[in-house]
């Protein structure tokens, strides 16, 4: 009977970080590494709830991508209010503004009947 395998926690953050980066699949990983498929996912849970030496790391890199998609969504609506005036204003300008052709002919002139003679 064979002794039971003994992985560090480097390698089983190296192997889950290759299976989160979509480089390769879940099969090929297996298979590279020769271990089963639920050994990887259940890794990969344990990855996640921060419990492969990631602590400081993975919750602090979270942290600071929530502020960042926080400044982006705070610039957008921003832009959005911006955007909404701008097209409200320029509508009201519209409704306003006449139009530049005329719509009746001044008595003082005489429409050409066209052509040339």
């Amino acid at each position: 009977m064979q002794d039971r395998r003994r992985f560090t926690l480097e390698f089983k953050r190296q192997v889950v970080e290759e299976l989160l980066s979509g480089i390769s699949t879940p099969g090929q990983i297996s298979r590279k590494h020769e271990i089963s498929g639920g050994l990887l996912y259940y890794w990969k849970r344990r990855y996640q709830q921060g419990k492969l030496g990631n602590e400081s790391s993975h919750p602090e890199a979270l942290k600071e991508r929530i502020k960042e998609l926080e400044r982006i969504v705070g610039q957008l609506t921003m832009d959005n209010d911006f955007l909404k005036k701008a097209l409200a204003h320029s509508l009201e300008a519209s409704r306003k503004k006449e139009s530049l052709l005329p719509l009746r002919i001044p008595s003082g002139l005489v429409p050409s009947k066209g052509g040339a003679k």
